[in-house]
């Protein structure tokens, strides 16, 4: 039997319909599985500012807003808080924010403060050792793993690194930088923006 006995009709149309469903078949699975590479809602806002309302954020309490898939804590200081910060500088490492700037502090927080408004700090809440997440110690005074004039701060419990209430990291401990101050400004008195610190 020769191999070029023509198809007859019904099976060459046969073969076209099946091959024409096959590819058109494929093209609406493939659409699911590309769509799935596309960027969820979520994950797109991630990256985006948040704006965070402070106004009912009272002296001495802090929130923590996500950004970035990273904590970031605002601080209302209280007076005693920012009494305490030119008070422990000589037992810190880096007082001055001079340790990684351009990655850890901004311009506008190279202060003592590490802020815009002296009373209001906002950090990112992660340890700049092995990326645990401290703890608020704000009470001052002799606690478990703390010195007995502890002027109030945070504890990173993993490895015992100690930061000041303007998340400055203190002399011999693990940790070898400042907590980082996230990009931020203010839109009005009470609403901050994180994660963007220029008018568009």
């Amino acid at each position: 039997m020769s191999d070029n006995t023509p198809l007859d009709s019904s099976k060459r149309t046969w073969i076209i319909a099946s091959s024409c469903a096959g590819v058109v078949g494929g093209g609406f699975a493939a659409v699911p599985f590309v769509s799935s590479f596309e960027p969820s809602e979520r994950a797109r806002a991630a990256g985006a500012p948040v704006e965070v309302d402070i106004g009912t954020l009272k002296s001495g309490e802090k929130m923590t807003v996500e950004w970035r898939g990273k904590p970031v804590w605002i601080l209302r200081r209280t007076p005693e808080q920012l009494a305490t910060l030119s008070k422990v500088e000589p037992q810190l490492a880096d007082p001055k924010s001079e340790r990684n700037p351009d990655q850890l502090t901004p311009p506008y927080a190279r202060n003592q403060d590490r802020s815009i408004k002296p009373e209001v700090l906002v950090v990112v809440g992660i340890c700049s050792h092995l990326g645990c997440s401290p703890i608020d110690k704000f009470q001052p005074g002799a606690q478990p793993s703390l010195a007995d004039d502890w002027p109030g701060g945070f504890l990173c419990p993993c490895h015992g690194s100690t930061f000041d209430l303007a998340g400055r990291v203190y002399k011999n401990k693990p940790a070898p930088d400042n907590l980082e101050v996230p990009p931020h400004m203010y839109l009005s008195d009470n609403r901050l923006l994180v994660g963007q610190d220029k008018q568009a």
